[in-house]
């Protein structure tokens, strides 16, 4: 185990839904580019497959590879930022997101860090998970994102 200091952000949220549906949502790019304002993963989803976040106008802002993968339970992906060059320059971070079943809900906890203390991309996802996530628990439950765009 490292000692290095590191950086991290840890989101968690209760979403009324199930494994399937949730993972479905986390995977599934017509359905991402709601809640993800406009934005969309695409992914073979197996281990290894090249990950990016594409916006519909083609700007690439991040990209990366799928490290693991366990259906509907679990992946991360090693996520390289493209867009922000101060960011770009920090290098991959890696990005956990996991899932668990609560009786009629599922708890989403998302983990993204990076091996290195004060991480201005830390900084930077710690402001967007919020936002991405509270779209992606609206859109599950009522059928409607909060914010469509920032």
């Amino acid at each position: 185990m490292s000692t290095e200091p590191r950086s991290h952000f840890v989101y968690v949220t209760i979403i009324r839904t199930t494994p399937a549906k949730l993972w479905e949502a986390l995977t599934q790019p017509a359905f991402m580019r709601q809640y993800w304002l406009g934005a969309a993963v695409e992914c073979g989803w197996k281990k290894g497959s090249p990950w990016k976040l594409a916006h519909a106008d083609g700007r690439i802002t991040d990209t990366g590879e799928l490290l693991e993968i366990d259906p509907p339970r679990r992946m991360v992906i090693r996520w390289q930022n493209e867009w922000k060059p101060e960011l770009k320059a920090e290098g991959p971070s890696r990005c956990t997101m996991e899932l668990e079943p609560m009786g009629r809900a599922v708890k989403l906890t998302i983990t993204h860090e990076m091996d290195r203390p004060g991480s201005r991309l830390i900084d930077a996802v710690s402001d967007g998970w919020p936002l991405v996530l509270s779209n992606l628990k609206s859109l599950l439950e009522t059928g409607e994102a909060v914010v469509l765009e920032k």
